[in-house]
């Protein structure tokens, strides 16, 4: 083996070595409104805004077992409400993993948490504690992710009396994903102030 042939061995293995050991990517990075209108007309589900496609990471893990393990690691919500109506209602948003193949209920959710000003609310959730997270096969991926609006008692925006006290509302979601044993950072994450 000469010389070149070698370096060239050596840096792909550096580079291998090096993809397979990231211990964190975006899944998502969206900003939106979301009105009533968009609550009312949003299919197949109400009170859903879908992120799916080229609005998700094109180069997220197919498998989150393996090389690296995000199935067991964390993941970073940041929520930053850019717009709200007046008042301090008690917002949340579920945030649920849909996958390409799923068992039982077929999907899971995690929250962002209560919030009830506009401003940026973070939260970091163990990817093994939240609602129906055994029913995703993670070794199969993630196919799209469905963000719901609701109120502190985890009714559906559109379903209350008041809807004006949710709608419309902008807000900038990102979700990162943490493999195990490792800590999320912030100076990872492009684009973020």
């Amino acid at each position: 083996m000469n010389h070149r042939t070698l370096f060239l061995t050596l840096l792909l293995l550096s580079l291998c070595t090096t993809i397979s050991l990231a211990d964190q990517f975006v899944l998502f990075d969206v900003t939106f409104t979301f009105t009533q209108a968009d609550a009312l007309n949003s299919k197949p589900s109400q009170s859903h805004y879908y992120v799916k496609g080229d609005r998700l990471n094109a180069v997220r893990p197919k498998d989150w077992t393996a090389p690296v393990d995000y199935r067991n690691g964390t993941v970073h919500v940041r929520l930053e409400v850019l717009e709200k109506p007046t008042g301090d209602q008690p917002t949340t948003w579920s945030v649920c993993y849909i996958p390409n193949k799923g068992q039982n209920h077929g999907y899971g959710c995690i929250g962002t948490g209560v919030y009830r000003t506009s401003g940026v609310h973070e939260k970091d959730l163990g990817m093994t504690s939240f609602w129906q997270n055994n029913d995703i096969l993670w070794n199969q991926g993630i196919k799209e992710m469905h963000l719901v609006l609701k109120d502190d008692h985890n009714l559906h925006a559109h379903k209350r009396p008041d809807p004006e006290k949710f709608f419309p509302t902008k807000v900038r979601m990102t979700l990162i994903q943490v493999s195990k044993d490792a800590k999320y950072d912030p100076m990872q994450v492009p684009n973020l102030p």
